[in-house]
């Protein structure tokens, strides 16, 4: 009996060993983001220490083979982006992209993970066109999109009685859609836009566009812009009197990182929407504490975002047996989202991962208890509720 046992159990290993297949015999995940420019304190070595993160929480390796982690830098330029990532997959044998700040790059490099057949796992850009008529059967959209942030935060603040817009919008792919979709929200609850300015990217002079927008006397300035933009138009409102004369600011897309680089005189009261906190419980605290021991800044939802997207497809290697693309994403579709930050999210079959979004509101700073606490939690926002519905998407892939 004991023969047959340790025979069967030999059998089913050498089974399980055939059938565990990973390519080039390395599992290599390759993080595109900002290590140079604007976008840079809200992913790029932050980004690249989360992946890491993840790995050594899983494990060195997956199915036996070792678990590579590389990084570009994609200089907010597409052209920088697609040419790394060209590179990666003809030469550098990568699986998987991670990150990609920048909606542009991201969707071009989207597009070039689907020809190719790897795997895109994003949490940098925020244009919500990813998982509806650019979806991809090859993506992960991971964190956020403009669709969750427009409406969140929007309708937190008409409630509050911010029924006339003014937008101050960085002029490429993810401003753009972000003031789209949160017009759609403004007008569906009865608000109105008053109008808008579009800006450069890293523009350091914002006093024009300040103007522009206290002089439209709306309730409400609303930046849809990110990084050092962000950071620089909300200063330079609040240098201009926007809030002493009773308008109130909007950041359509912040980080922990751009209060803190506001700080809270110039930010408090202001309304944002994340998709994770570091604070939240004790276990993003501990997490977040061994993050800042390495990156020196507590953890955005982009660098988050990482740690989970890179955890979510290693474990999906792991029960697929395989690194094949398409045995993979069944995986990551099919298994629960669990890990420090998000609790039974989904992946859905268009991409968008469905997992709960929070309502914040910047503190005082009286009400600051330590270093980075910087947010109140005002509402939580389960993912169904966040993100764009099925009965509205243009994906094909949600049609099947």
């Amino acid at each position: 009996m004991m023969r047959q046992f340790l025979a069967a159990a030999l059998v089913a290993a050498i089974t399980t060993a055939a059938h565990a297949q990973v390519s080039d015999d390395v599992v290599r995940i390759g993080v595109l983001t900002d290590l140079s420019s604007w976008g840079r304190d809200n992913s790029g070595p932050g980004s690249v220490e989360a992946a890491k993160m993840a790995v050594e929480e899983f494990g060195p390796t997956v199915l036996g083979k070792p678990i590579e982690i590389i990084s570009a830098d994609h200089q907010m330029k597409t052209d920088v982006g697609v040419q790394v990532v060209r590179g990666w997959f003809d030469n550098g044998k990568v699986d998987a992209v991670v990150d990609i700040p920048n909606s542009g790059i991201a969707i071009a490099v989207h597009n070039m993970v689907r020809e190719r057949n790897k795997i895109a796992l994003l949490s940098g850009p925020g244009a919500s066109s990813l998982t509806d008529e650019l979806c991809s059967p090859n993506t992960v959209h991971f964190a956020y999109d403009t669709y969750a942030l427009s409406k969140v935060t929007a309708s937190a603040v008409i409630k509050e009685g911010g029924k006339s817009w003014f937008f101050v919008t960085a002029d490429y792919a993810f401003g753009q859609q972000l003031e789209k979709d949160a017009t759609r929200f403004i007008n569906e609850m009865g608000g109105k836009v008053l109008g808008s300015v579009k800006h450069p990217t890293n523009t350091a002079d914002f006093s024009s566009f300040a103007l522009q927008a206290q002089s439209s006397k709306a309730d409400v300035v609303a930046f849809a812009n990110a990084g050092q933009d962000t950071d620089n138009s909300i200063k330079q409102s609040g240098e201009f009197g926007l809030v002493q004369g009773g308008q109130k600011l909007v950041g359509l897309l912040m980080f922990d990182t751009d209060v803190h680089a506001i700080g809270l005189n110039a930010a408090q009261g202001t309304y944002m929407t994340t998709a994770s906190y570091w604070n939240m419980d004790e276990k993003t605290r501990a997490w977040s504490k061994k993050f800042y021991a390495r990156a020196n800044v507590m953890p955005t939802m982009i660098q988050s975002g990482v740690y989970g997207s890179v955890l979510h497809y290693l474990k999906a290697i792991q029960a697929a047996g395989t690194d094949d693309p398409k045995a993979v994403m069944a995986k990551m579709r099919e298994l629960p989202i669990e890990d420090t930050f998000v609790h039974g999210g989904k992946l859905r079959e268009d991409g968008r991962v469905i997992r709960d979004m929070y309502l914040a509101k910047v503190k005082k700073p009286s009400e600051s208890k330590e270093p980075w606490d910087y947010l109140d939690i005002v509402k939580t926002v389960k993912g169904e509720d966040a993100y764009r519905p099925v009965s509205e998407s243009k994906c094909p892939l949600l049609k099947k």
